[in-house]
């Protein structure tokens, strides 16, 4: 509860449809704690030709049994908001609501590509005796939190999208959220299989952990301007490009040898890996302030 209550001008336009979206989205949020404005809002929107169809179809639903009186679901705009309850208004830290939230990063076509990568290396290294398994292993294990995050945002990877791009909880928080829930999955089952598998003159299993950090983060602030799958492109390719392209263009038959001298380069001792520390504070900077981006994030 607040000091500050709708104008009756603001809940009217509202009510009929005609107030824009950020404006209807604050007001929304103002109403989750303002019982005194959700009544009027409610009464605003009962008013409305919307508001009858609706309570007509309420009361063909539930015939004559008796209803406790509740406020009218805010439906009229485009999206009808009243299948909000569908999703949770807030992450907060509730389990049931991370579990929601982190849903779409855990599922999927995404799980088994990272399980086939973590195990595919066993299999490599002692199925069939490849010595450059963890080699091809560290090469491949930083763009593969990348491409779960662009996987598992967005309309093409929750079919509740549209309606949990219109809460309060969307947005940045969202994104990290599945983020949060793709590095918890890829990170554990990659850096053990790095463990399982020989070196051979490999940088060591845990080298990868920084970069990809830094490489999912650096995806993350550049979708608040170009959209999460047009990033991971950009992150995940120029990661491979900048690992594959010199290992291929060198001279030689032991592609796997000089695969693994470029990534000692981009991985080992601790200029390397305080580049990519430093890398990761950035792009967490930026995240931080290009925030309201993300509000408009792989929206429909």
């Amino acid at each position: 509860m607040t000091g500050w209550h709708a104008s009756d001008d603001l809940v009217t336009r509202y009510g009929d449809g005609s107030l824009p979206e950020p404006d209807a989205w604050s007001l929304e949020k103002h109403l989750e704690g303002c019982g005194r404005c959700a009544a009027r809002v409610s009464r605003a929107v009962r008013e409305t030709s919307a508001g009858m169809v609706l309570a007509e179809v309420r009361g063909a639903v539930l015939g004559a049994a008796p209803v406790s009186p509740r406020p009218a679901a805010a439906a009229p705009r485009a999206r009808i908001r009243s299948s909000r309850r569908l999703a949770p208004p807030s992450l907060g830290l509730r389990p049931t609501r991370v579990l929601w939230a982190a849903g779409p990063a855990v599922r999927g076509a995404w799980l088994p590509a990272v399980l086939l990568v973590a195990f595919g290396a066993v299999v490599l290294a002692y199925g069939a005796g490849f010595t450059g398994a963890r080699t091809m292993l560290l090469a491949i294990a930083p763009v593969v939190p990348v491409a779960g995050v662009a996987l598992s945002y967005g309309s093409h990877a929750d079919p509740l999208h549209e309606i949990a791009a219109s809460t309060p909880s969307a947005g940045l928080r969202l994104v990290l959220t599945r983020t949060i829930a793709v590095l918890a999955v890829s990170l554990p089952l990659l850096t053990l299989a790095g463990l399982l598998v020989p070196s051979s003159g490999a940088p060591g299993a845990a080298a990868w952990l920084l970069p990809g950090l830094a490489l999912t983060l650096a995806s993350l602030a550049l979708a608040g301007w170009v959209g999460c799958r047009a990033a991971t492109a950009v992150t995940g390719g120029g990661w491979l490009c900048a690992v594959l392209a010199p290992a291929l263009a060198a001279p030689g038959d032991r592609l796997t040898a000089r695969l693994s001298e470029q990534l000692a380069y981009c991985l080992d001792g601790a200029p390397a890996q305080g580049g990519w520390a430093a890398a990761a504070v950035l792009c967490a900077v930026l995240l931080a302030a290009r925030r309201p981006a993300y509000d408009r994030l792989e929206r429909p």
